[in-house]
């Protein structure tokens, strides 16, 4: 049986309501997907759940959908965040990419001392979050902001939200642990390099910012953003 396909949409969802798609989505289903009109598709907008569907027309860059049932209801996700220095543009769009996959409610680029990219396009970051969405068959996508420096970050950053910072070659730092489910986390990654010693010495300076380890092996910062990630989701042990 094929795959039904899910678009993510901007529009409100409730019975009986059409839905004009982007032409994008409308050349994505026509010319990929072979689509036409009557078959169904998936649609969530990250307010109203996952709801059924049906093409009522695709031509070319027109695609309208009729919203028939509802599926699933919208439910409360993880609220992980991702502090990630820029990287590389292919580098920072995988970690976007798995970043989405891995349930995290927003993303937050950083500019630290050893950042080697100059710039990022946030309208193609978020395109490839709202792809890996629908892939992943989440029912929001998350929330990417403009890079800013460290310090920025960390003067903005919400008191109540610990700050788990990924540090490599720090003897004694504490293996990252499954994170409490009573208090909002997040997860710092570095940059390829890791961070310089005056960025470290800001860090200790911050009472919700706790250093950890990801291992005995230094990681690449997308390898360590898709670990961190995965160790602070997993079950607690007992």
């Amino acid at each position: 049986m094929p795959t039904i396909p899910r678009l993510y949409i901007e529009a409100a969802l409730a019975p009986g309501a059409t839905i004009a798609a982007t032409p994008a989505q409308a050349r994505h289903l026509g010319t990929v997907l072979r689509a036409r009109a009557g078959d169904p598709v998936h649609l969530f907008n990250g307010r109203d759940g996952e709801w059924a569907a049906r093409i009522a027309t695709l031509q070319r860059a027109l695609l309208a959908l009729t919203v028939c049932e509802q599926r699933r209801p919208q439910l409360p996700e993880s609220d992980l965040w991702l502090a990630f220095a820029l990287l590389k543009r292919d580098t920072t769009d995988l970690v976007v990419q798995k970043a989405t996959e891995l349930g995290v409610a927003e993303l937050h680029p950083v500019l630290s001392e050893r950042t080697n990219a100059a710039r990022t396009n946030l309208d193609r970051l978020a395109a490839i979050a709202v792809e890996a969405a629908e892939q992943c068959e989440r029912l929001t996508v998350p929330v990417i902001h403009p890079p800013r420096p460290l310090a920025e970050l960390l003067a903005a950053w919400p008191r109540e939200r610990a700050l788990y910072a990924a540090i490599e070659r720090a003897a004694g730092t504490p293996p990252l642990r499954p994170r409490p489910t009573t208090r909002p986390a997040a997860l710092l990654v570095g940059p390829e390099g890791g961070f310089t010693q005056d960025e470290l010495e800001a860090m200790t300076r911050h009472t919700f910012v706790t250093p950890v380890s990801l291992g005995p092996r230094i990681l690449r910062a997308e390898t360590a953003c898709v670990a961190g990630l995965a160790l602070l989701q997993a079950p607690p042990c007992g």
